[in-house]
């Protein structure tokens, strides 16, 4: 068997929140369009590459989207009836350690939706 490279050592870190009493603007949770240009804009600005998207708005306003990512995934779910947000983020470290990108797109993130109670998981996968 080869042997993986360095970084297979390190997998990845995955990201998890859930965002209560969200105080944005209400285009944040009901705009599939602009969330989506908004993700995808932090996305590049962490350094990370988006290779395929797809955001759905549901007829009650909400918004389910999902960004595939070079390096994984970022995956965003609204509720806005209850100023309820839940997302995830998966950056594998195949090519780098991507850790310090995976952080810095989720603080950009957490401060876009400015929740009340913020409930906010990180796990190493190694």
């Amino acid at each position: 068997m080869a042997q993986p490279p360095d970084n297979a050592a390190l997998p990845g870190l995955h990201l998890i929140a859930d965002l209560y009493a969200c105080r944005c603007a209400p285009c944040w949770m009901q705009d599939d369009a602009l969330i989506a240009a908004r993700l995808l804009d932090l996305v590049a600005g962490a350094g990370l590459r988006a290779v395929a998207r797809v955001f759905h708005r549901f007829p009650g306003g909400g918004v389910t989207g999902a960004i595939v990512l070079e390096e994984s995934h970022l995956a965003l779910h609204t509720w806005p009836e209850s100023c309820l947000v839940t997302m995830d983020l998966y950056v594998c470290n195949f090519s780098g350690d991507n850790r310090a990108k995976a952080r810095a797109l989720f603080a950009q993130l957490l401060r876009l939706y400015d929740a009340a109670d913020a409930r906010v998981h990180e796990l190493d996968r190694r």
